[in-house]
C-alpha cells in the first residue's frame, strides 16, 4: 500500500508511477463540453493494467476489484500500446538498470519452442477418416477395429 490510496498491495508504487507518468501521451482529462463522465485517472487505469499483468486474470475480472472498470482499463491499454508507452517503459527500464547495475551484453540468450498446434493446422489440411470414437478407442485383445459394412474378417469371406 502506498500513500493514502488505501486499496492494497496491487497498486503500483509512487516511485514506479513517477517513472511511468511522463511516458504517457497527453490526452484530454474530460470532454471539453462537459458531456459524459469524467475520464478515469491514468493512475487507476495503469494500476488495473499492472493488476492484469501480475495476476494473469481476464480483463473482465477487473470489475470485481474496484480498481478500474475492465472496459476503461482495456481501452487505455490499447491507446497506450498504440502510442508506444510500453516500449518506452521497457527501454527506459533498461537504461536505468544499465546505469545502476550495468548490462552484460556479451552474453545473451533466446528461448523458443515449436510444436504442433493443439487443434490442428490450416483450412486445407487432410481430414481424418472414420469416427473420432474409433480413432481413440482401445482395440480389443486379438481383434482389430471393424470396417464399416464388413464382418471384420477381411475381403476373402465376401469374394
Amino acid at each position: 500500500m502506498h500513500g493514502n490510496r488505501g486499496v492494497g498491495k496491487w497498486r503500483i508504487s509512487d516511485e514506479l508511477w513517477a517513472f511511468v507518468e511522463p511516458l504517457l501521451p497527453d490526452l484530454p482529462k474530460s470532454d471539453p463540453l462537459g458531456r459524459g463522465r469524467p475520464r478515469r485517472s491514468d493512475r487507476d487505469a495503469m494500476d488495473a493494467i499492472f493488476f492484469v499483468l501480475r495476476t494473469g486474470c481476464q480483463w473482465n475480472a477487473l470489475n470485481a476489484t474496484g480498481i478500474c472498470s475492465s472496459s476503461t482499463a482495456h481501452r487505455r491499454f490499447q491507446e497506450w500500446r498504440a502510442a508506444g508507452v510500453f516500449e518506452k517503459l521497457w527501454q527506459s527500464g533498461l537504461e536505468v538498470y544499465e546505469e545502476l547495475q550495468g548490462l552484460d551484453w556479451s552474453w545473451q540468450s533466446m528461448d523458443g519452442a515449436m510444436t504442433k498446434a493443439p487443434l490442428g493446422g490450416g483450412k486445407n489440411r487432410p481430414q481424418p477418416h472414420g469416427s473420432g470414437q474409433a480413432r481413440y478407442q482401445a482395440k480389443r485383445a486379438g481383434r482389430g477395429l471393424r470396417r464399416a459394412g464388413g464382418s471384420g474378417r477381411g475381403r476373402s469371406q465376401r469374394e
